[in-house]
């Protein structure tokens, strides 16, 4: 038996999230297991570094199975691509000790939420930002996004069918940058809660707009419920850019993305 590491490139749009859920729902974990099961010639387990929401993208989703099938990297590759559809698309695949697991052996998982702020939608970028009409106050959402940096109790900005057993989650870096009307949400954490970084988007958002000024999210923290905080941002504008392992796993390195922003790592 044989444990293989992937990395997935998807377009949430068309999905209810990640997980696969009861028949006739469709979820990005059901698809890509129905074509690797085609090209292994048996039933493919897939398991996920992350559980995106309904219409959240990936970049760079790092996922596992195991199979005793024979095949060549370019042989799963591209046999399992010509199963999938159009946007879903599996970019690499790593051989792998069976000690490797891509949920719990992951340290840190990495998103980057995306807002096109312009006066017109734009309708070549549908579905893949949040579209902002007004104008933003870019600096202050700047200084409001390093206040989730650290150890927090993160329940103010979860949803309310969250199933986690406890909030406190450490943010390794949250950082707000504009790159022409592209303004991105870049933030990193040894794990999420549910809607958690659409709804800490959501504060930002009534920052950049004067709704509230920033210390307002310490009174949204201190108050550690979720009425307390704005709304939560849509799924649009959401990626899944990077899972990391600890270096001997020594997965593939590769651009972030989303792959239009085109800028370094």
């Amino acid at each position: 038996m044989q444990r293989y590491a992937i990395g997935i490139e998807f377009c949430g749009t068309n999905y209810r999230g990640w997980q696969t859920q009861q028949a006739g729902i469709l979820s990005i974990q059901e698809t890509l297991e129905h074509s690797l099961s085609k090209v292994a010639n048996h039933p493919v387990v897939l398991h996920g570094a992350g559980r995106t929401d309904a219409g959240v993208h990936a970049t760079n989703m790092v996922a596992h199975f195991d199979s005793a099938s024979e095949r060549s990297d370019y042989g799963w590759i591209r046999g399992t691509n010509s199963q999938l559809p159009d946007d879903i698309s599996i970019q690499w695949i790593q051989r792998m000790d069976m000690a490797f697991h891509a949920r719990f052996k992951a340290t840190a998982r990495r998103y980057r939420y995306v807002i096109y702020q312009a006066a017109q939608k734009p309708a070549l970028l549908y579905r893949q930002v949040t579209h902002v009409r007004h104008p933003l106050d870019i600096k202050a959402m700047q200084h409001a996004a390093l206040k989730f940096e650290g150890t927090h109790n993160f329940e103010s900005f979860r949803a309310a069918a969250c199933q986690s057993n406890q909030p406190v989650r450490h943010v390794k870096h949250c950082r707000f940058t504009a790159h022409g009307p592209f303004l991105v949400l870049d933030i990193e954490a040894d794990g999420f809660l549910h809607h958690m970084v659409r709804n800490i988007v959501g504060c930002l958002l009534d920052v950049g707009q004067g709704v509230h000024d920033i210390d307002h999210i310490d009174q949204i923290f201190a108050a550690e419920d979720r009425k307390a905080a704005g709304i939560t941002a849509p799924a649009d504008g959401l990626y899944f850019i990077q899972a990391t392992y600890p270096e001997h796993f020594q997965l593939p390195q590769v651009m972030l993305g989303p792959q239009w922003l085109n800028w370094p790592n």
